[in-house]
């Protein structure tokens, strides 16, 4: 091989290289930062083929959205009840090249998170009673207004800053130290019994009141019976009184025997014993027959 051929081999693998050094892809997860002997020069954002100069370099960053989970911690409310938080935060790259200039991974990312987000906490915490974060109430608890503000103010300064966006924060449990646990159950089983004992009144009461209505119902009811059997009772007796007086008016001495026959009916029978004078009324129509009935 000649010298002529070997300098073309040659060039022409460094002009390979050169092109190989010269072009970059971006995935659509990925933020490109590209590097001039280790200072940023451009931000690539937009997914495809790029051009870039032989000797700069390429940093590649996830854009997606990334969860971070802190270690419990304890809190102070604003009426000094201790909490412990477990809560996560969800978080992404937002400007490459400061985040490289600041924090420059994401394990000194999540450092700088933590304690952005646990003065925040803190700050939030205290404002707030312990009755606002739990209750058996829900109109009462406030705890996602105060986190939705959290993230507001927390993702301003994570922009600012470090470069990243703070995109949301939630509390996953909400949990007392051991130590205060048992006062406030025992605070917790007194509220319920309050409110049994408030429910058993006003149970007690409308039983009452129904009880009352009822009474009163069947006195109503009763009077209105009493009143009506009177009515018809009444009716009866002036039928029969009106039938008697047609029967007697018809046959006064007919009449008379069936009386005196009926009123025998009730009053003798065999385990009756009657004394009575001999000219009494009673026994003529024993004694005389149809002559005593006249």
């Amino acid at each position: 091989m000649t010298t002529k051929s070997k300098r073309l081999w040659i060039g022409s693998g460094v002009a390979l290289l050169l092109i190989y050094l010269s072009f970059y892809s971006v995935h659509e997860t990925e933020f490109a930062l590209v590097t001039q002997f280790g200072r940023p020069v451009r931000t690539v954002a937009d997914a495809g083929l790029h051009v870039k100069w032989p000797f700069q370099s390429i940093l590649w960053f996830d854009k997606r959205l990334r969860i971070y989970n802190p270690r419990p911690s304890e809190f102070l409310t604003r009426d000094k009840k201790n909490l412990v938080i477990e809560n996560y935060v969800a978080w992404r790259i937002e400007d490459p090249n400061r985040f490289v200039q600041t924090v420059g991974d994401t394990a000194a990312a999540e450092m700088r998170l933590h304690d952005i987000i646990w003065s925040g906490l803190s700050a939030s915490l205290g404002t707030q009673d312990l009755e606002s974060l739990v209750s058996a109430s829900p109109d009462r608890v406030h705890t996602g207004q105060m986190l939705d503000l959290l993230t507001t103010s927390s993702e301003r300064a994570a922009v600012n800053q470090y470069g990243i966006r703070i995109v949301d924060i939630r509390i996953k449990r909400l949990n007392l130290p051991e130590q205060n646990k048992q006062s406030v159950f025992a605070r917790m089983r007194a509220e319920r019994e309050r409110i049994a004992m408030q429910y058993r009144a006003e149970g007690e009461q409308q039983a009452l009141a129904i009880r009352a209505d009822a009474d009163r119902e069947k006195e109503e009811i009763l009077s209105a019976a009493y009143k009506e059997a009177e009515t018809i009772r009444g009716q009866g007796d002036a039928e029969a009184t009106r039938i008697y007086g047609q029967a007697y008016s018809k046959n006064p001495q007919f009449y008379k025997l069936l009386r005196t026959l009926e009123a025998y009916k009730k009053v003798l029978d065999d385990k009756t014993t009657i004394i009575l004078n001999s000219d009494s009324e009673l026994l003529k129509v024993l004694t005389q027959g149809e002559a005593g009935a006249k």
